[in-house]
């Protein structure tokens, strides 16, 4: 719990959202300014504990999770803020990315690719899992199964079945070249690898070789494009 904690509170500064650690200290959008005592997080309703005496749920959370580093507050702080230093230098964690069987099995996609329809597993970027575990905990919760991170076909696959709809070459994809005709295939690649196949931006930049800006410029383009429900499922089928 504490490294998922730790990772999700780095975002901020691996998106350089933020310049450094002092910075993150400060920064409104993430829990760890709230938990170093310096911001209070718009994001968090004041919604009260079962017990009143606890006070809100946000600062019973808070409570919750410095108790592990400290036996006073200030204390707390200072060992925490330790421990999230010592997180910046492992940049990405592929176990702590992707959702269902993607981050139950380390990040390690390839045994999820190729499975038959009949096989694949459910998954949500928001739990972590076996697809029954995640089916059963979305049923309780009367939400939406996220519809992403299924990894149904690779990247090189969906590369080629692209390439092929548009009569054109993988190698004059990822050139440099910006023909129309290539832009409008790139996008198509960064949308629904990203978006409808729950593929990391990073993964899709290198077997396109363009920067992650691009991608994201690309998958804007891409979701314009493919509008189309029949569409999309021919590719993605």
């Amino acid at each position: 719990m504490l490294e998922l904690i730790r990772y999700i509170h780095l975002n901020p500064l691996r998106a350089r959202l933020v310049e450094d650690l002092k910075s993150l200290d400060q920064y409104p959008w993430s829990g760890h300014s709230v938990l170093m005592g310096k911001k209070k997080n718009p994001l968090i309703p004041e919604i009260p504990t079962s017990d009143e005496k606890d006070g809100c749920l946000a600062e019973k959370t808070v409570e919750n999770v410095l108790r592990f580093f400290g036996k006073n507050l200030k204390e707390s702080r200072r060992r925490y803020r330790q421990f999230v230093k010592k997180g910046i230098k492992q940049s990405r964690r592929e176990e702590l990315q992707g959702g269902g069987l993607v981050r139950s099995a380390g990040g390690d996609k390839r045994g999820l690719l190729g499975r038959k329809k009949g096989e694949r597993e459910k998954g949500d970027q928001r739990i972590l899992g076996s697809g029954d575990f995640v089916a059963n905990v979305i049923k309780n919760a009367h939400e939406t199964m996220d519809q992403t991170a299924k990894f149904d076909i690779s990247l090189d696959e969906l590369i080629s079945r692209i390439c092929a709809e548009h009569k054109i070459k993988v190698k004059d994809l990822i050139s440099k070249s910006r023909k129309r005709y290539l832009s409008k295939a790139r996008a198509e690649v960064c949308y629904l690898a990203v978006d409808k196949l729950g593929y990391r931006g990073d993964d899709v930049a290198r077997s396109l070789r363009i920067s992650g800006r691009g991608v994201s410029d690309c998958r804007q383009r891409g979701r314009k494009i493919l509008d189309n429900t029949k569409v999309i499922n021919e590719y993605l089928s």
